[in-house]
């Protein structure tokens, strides 16, 4: 199923899609009252989700409360992370390489261990929402699509085998990046971790809807050009290992986000490179999950 985190009528809640995508099933109408996506996470009994799946695929007409997805605000499934997101860098082979050539370094096709960083978000932005352009402090804006994990419980000392019954859900983030901070302070954590610079949703489709391992055709657009497009199955540390390394040193919460790292085709790979600038519309878009979509605004513009 689809899960959303949706507002009507100023108004917080959640819900699932139906089987076009075209109407919202607001969760309270089957009698579950979680009211943030974290409590559905951490608490959705298997005979809930599965009563879900089956009401997905009922007539709206036939469900009361149902609304069409016109008629509310999708926002990001989950708004405010309890803890910083994950991250994988350089997790595909072709973008490894040019990031090794926008910085001028010698890239020798070696990833021996993963990279991982954090991202700092305040507060997620939800589909069709800006992405502030920061212009102050930003020259260099740059976009990023990425399959997220979504951990569905504690996670500690779990093996490769075990890791896949540790995840709830998968979504589509943009990981935002202002390359010109990341270049002046020599690490990625403040230059990814500015307000507004992590796009999520518009859903988290649960574990079970898609085939494991992921094999996801992941692309990104900019203002309609194709800049990034390859499949989920590239990754060079899969997410088995990402689940079951981390979990060795540190507990993985419910509600985690593991952001498993973006293709080649980011605006750095260009030369010249093909930064963002105000008004530039970013499509994330992801097999089986749905469509990401913001503009770069300026910062002094209402977001959404």
């Amino acid at each position: 199923m689809k899960i959303v985190t949706f507002e009507v009528e100023k108004k917080r809640k959640l819900g699932i899609l139906n089987a076009d995508g075209q109407w919202v099933y607001p969760l309270e109408c089957f009698g579950m009252e979680y009211r943030r996506m974290e409590e559905a996470i951490e608490e959705l009994s298997e005979s809930e989700i599965q009563l879900l799946n089956h009401m997905a695929g009922k007539d709206p007409y036939t469900v009361q409360g149902a609304a069409r997805i016109g008629e509310v605000k999708i926002l990001a499934p989950i708004l405010r992370p309890k803890q910083d997101v994950i991250c994988l860098g350089v997790n595909y082979m072709a973008h490894a390489e040019e990031s090794a050539r926008y910085k001028k370094e010698d890239f020798d096709g070696e990833r021996p261990h993963a990279v991982y960083f954090s991202k700092r978000v305040n507060g997620a932005t939800g589909d069709k929402e800006g992405i502030p352009r920061h212009g102050d402090i930003v020259k260099r804006l740059d976009y990023e699509v990425e399959l997220a994990v979504i951990i569905g419980k504690d996670a500690s000392h779990v093996s490769r085998e075990e890791a896949k019954h540790y995840i709830f859900g998968y979504t589509i983030i943009n990981d935002v990046s202002a390359r010109d901070i990341q270049d002046r302070h020599n690490q990625w954590y403040f230059g990814k971790s500015l307000d507004g610079f992590f796009p999520m949703g518009p859903c988290i489709v649960t574990f079970d809807e898609i085939a494991y391992p992921p094999k996801l055709s992941i692309r990104s657009f900019v203002n309609g050009e194709l800049r990034q497009d390859s499949n989920t199955e590239c990754l060079i540390f899969d997410i088995d290992h990402i689940i079951s390394e981390l979990s060795k040193g540190m507990t993985l919460k419910a509600g985690t986000i593991i952001a498993t790292g973006t293709p080649a085709g980011a605006g750095l790979g260009f030369d010249p490179p093909k930064f963002l600038k105000t008004g530039d519309e970013v499509v994330c878009e992801i097999e089986g999950i749905g469509k990401l979509t913001n503009r770069v605004v300026e910062d002094k513009e209402n977001r959404d």
